[in-house]
C-alpha cells in the first residue's frame, strides 16, 4: 500500500524554512527552560509531597489555590486526577522530609487550607483516622461496653471507615449513610462530635530530594547513554557524518520536546523520561531508513549530485514514513485524548516526539549531510559520504 508515487517534491530546496521552523520553537523551548518557567520536574526528580484529593462536587482549582495562598503554600501545583466524574485533584507540594510525620503534616496542612467554616469542638469525619474515631466512642461510650469496649469500638471504628473509603470513595455526604455499615447508636453519637468537610484526603505520596537528584542524573545519563551508542553504531554501519547527523537530529527532537513541556509547564515525571527515551529510538529508526535508501541510490546514481541523490531517496521512502508515523500517531493521540491524566504526560511527550521525530528525519538528518559535503568539496577534499565518481 502506497500513498504516494512517484512523488518529486524538493524538501532540500526548503531547507531554510524548515531551518527557521526549527530554530524557532528550539530557541523558544531555551529561553523557556533558562528564563521564563525552567525545566518543569516532576515530584519524582525533585522531590515533594503528592496529595490526592477527592471532593464531593466539582472541585474549583481556583478557589482550591486561593486556599492554598491563604495557608501559606504559594507554590503548590493543583491538576485534575483521574476521569472528571471521579472530583479528585492531585496537589503537589514542597514538603521533602521522609519520614512519616512529614506524611501526616502533608495532609493536615491540606485539611486545614480546604476546610472552612468548621463547627467548634467537631472533628471532620471525612478525613478522620479509624483510631481517632475509636479514642472518641471509647470516650462516649455510646453502646455501653464493658471490658472488651476496646475491640468492639476498634471494629466500628474500622466499619465506619472502610464504608466511606471504599463505599463512598472516600467522601460522606451525610452521617446517615452510615446506616446499616455501624451500630445505630454509634451513628447518632458521631452525629454529636463529627462533622463533615466535602473533600477527603485520599492518598499521601513522598519523593525525598535525594532520591530525586538520583534519579534525575540517571535519566540524564540514559539520554546521553543512548546518544553515544546511536553514534557509535552509525559510524559504524555507515560513515560517521551519519552519525553525527542524526544524534543531531535526536538532540533536535529531545529540545523541542522538553521546550515544549516547559512552555506548557506540563511536569516531566518518569514516565516523560521513558517516552524521550523511545522517541530516540523511533526517530533513529526512521532516519536510518531514509539513509539507507541513501546509500543505495549513491551506488546506482553515482553521476547524480549528492542532493539530488538525497531528494529522490527522501521522496521514495516518503509513502512509507507517512504510513508508519501516521498510524503510530493515531494510537498516541488516542492515549493522549482518553488515556487520562496519569498518562497526560507520557502521551503529551509521544505527541509532540513523533511529529518531530518525523519531520526531523527528512528535514535535519538529510540536509546535514548534503551541508557538511558541500563543505568538504569547498576545502577540495573527497566526500567522506559517497564513493568516487566514475571516470
Amino acid at each position: 500500500m502506497e500513498f504516494f508515487r512517484n512523488t518529486n517534491i524538493d524538501f532540500l530546496g526548503k531547507k531554510w524554512y524548515f531551518l527557521a521552523f526549527s530554530l524557532i520553537f528550539s530557541v523558544a523551548g531555551v529561553l523557556s527552560m533558562l528564563f521564563w518557567h525552567g525545566i518543569p520536574w516532576g515530584v519524582d526528580f525533585r522531590g515533594g509531597t503528592l496529595v490526592t484529593v477527592r471532593f464531593a462536587h466539582k472541585p474549583d482549582e481556583d478557589a482550591i489555590r486561593a486556599a492554598m495562598d491563604r495557608a501559606g503554600l504559594h507554590d503548590a501545583k493543583i491538576q485534575r486526577y483521574g476521569q472528571a466524574a471521579n472530583n479528585e485533584e492531585l496537589i503537589d507540594l514542597d514538603v521533602r522530609e521522609t519520614n512519616e510525620q512529614a506524611l501526616d503534616q502533608g495532609k493536615l496542612k491540606i485539611i486545614q487550607a480546604l476546610e472552612s467554616n468548621t463547627p467548634a469542638g467537631k472533628i471532620d469525619l471525612n478525613n478522620a483516622s479509624s483510631l481517632t474515631i475509636k479514642n472518641y466512642l471509647m470516650d462516649k461510650d455510646p453502646l455501653h461496653l464493658g471490658s472488651d469496649a476496646d475491640q468492639k469500638y476498634t471494629a466500628q471504628a474500622q466499619a465506619v471507615v472502610d464504608y466511606r473509603d471504599k463505599g463512598q470513595s472516600g467522601v460522606l455526604n451525610s452521617i446517615d449513610q452510615l446506616q446499616g455499615a455501624a451500630d445505630p447508636a454509634v451513628v447518632a453519637s458521631l452525629k454529636g462530635g463529627f462533622f463533615l468537610s466535602d473533600f477527603g484526603v485520599r492518598d499521601v505520596a513522598i519523593v525525598g530530594p535525594q532520591v530525586g537528584g538520583q534519579l534525575r542524573r540517571q535519566a540524564a545519563l540514559a539520554t546521553i547513554y543512548s546518544l553515544a551508542g546511536m553514534l557509535v553504531y552509525l559510524g559504524f554501519r555507515f560513515e560517521w557524518i551519519y552519525g553525527v547527523a542524526a544524534v543531531v537530529t535526536v538532540f533536535h527532537d529531545t529540545l523541542i520536546t522538553v521546550g515544549a513541556f516547559s512552555l506548557t509547564k506540563t511536569d516531566i515525571s518518569l514516565t516523560v523520561i521513558a517516552a524521550i527515551l523511545t522517541l530516540i529510538g523511533y526517530s533513529n529508526n526512521d532516519t536510518i531508513v531514509v539513509f539507507d535508501r541513501i546509500r543505495e541510490n549513491i551506488k546506482l546514481m553515482r553521476r547524480e549530485k549528492l542532493s539530488e541523490i538525497v531528494n529522490r531517496s527522501i521522496n521514495q521512502t516518503l509513502s512509507r514514513t507517512i504510513l508508519t508515523a501516521g498510524l503510530t500517531f493515531l494510537t498516541v493521540l488516542a492515549l493522549f485524548l482518553f488515556g487520562g491524566e496519569v498518562l497526560r504526560g507520557f502521551s503529551l511527550a509521544l505527541v509532540i516526539g513523533i511529529l518531530i521525530g518525523t519531520y526531523s528525519s527528512i528535514a535535519i538528518a538529510a540536509p546535514i549531510l548534503v551541508a557538511y559535503q558541500d563543505w568538504r568539496i569547498e576545502k577540495g577534499k573527497r566526500p567522506v559520504a559517497m564513493p568516487g565518481r566514475a571516470k
